[in-house]
């Protein structure tokens, strides 16, 4: 598991840096051809690992039930993003994937329900979830990496 969370902050580690490196008004942006924009991508990279997790192991979740709906699957940006929950989700993007790593050392993941995802891979368990997730983020970070070169 060890290599599953160095990736996986590696993955966070860019998308902080992204963060970091546009204003909010280029973070919230949607460009021409595109759905959405960078900060709604990152609040979906944090919403679904939470869920891909913890909530199909039936855990409390480190994020608000707010942040889930703005951020899950199947949405798009709804609302202009302020500097409050740009600094929410920079402390989440390391916070969760610390904790997470903390919760697999202490086998705090016991129960999983079967989940299988829009790519055809089934999830069997937490471990299964967090190897998908870092594909997962993957994906959104090439799309922040495209998205970036429009604003």
């Amino acid at each position: 598991m060890n290599s599953t969370f160095d990736i996986t902050r590696t993955s966070r580690k860019i998308a902080s840096q992204i963060l970091q490196t546009y204003t909010l008004d280029q973070l919230n942006k949607i460009p021409e051809g595109f759905n959405n924009n960078i900060i709604w991508n990152i609040g979906h990279i944090i919403v679904v690992q939470q869920m891909l997790t913890y909530n199909l192991s039936g855990l409390p979740m480190m994020i608000s039930n707010a942040m889930v709906e703005k951020y899950k699957k199947g949405t798009k940006p709804e609302h202009i993003v302020l500097q409050s929950e740009l600094k929410e989700m920079q402390t989440l993007l390391l916070e969760t994937i610390d904790k997470t790593e903390a919760d697999f050392i202490t086998k705090t993941f016991k129960d999983f329900h079967e989940y299988p995802t829009s790519t055809g891979f089934i999830l069997t368990s937490a471990a299964d979830a967090m190897a998908f997730n870092y594909f997962h983020e993957g994906l959104h970070i090439g799309i922040m990496m495209s998205i970036r070169k429009f604003i």
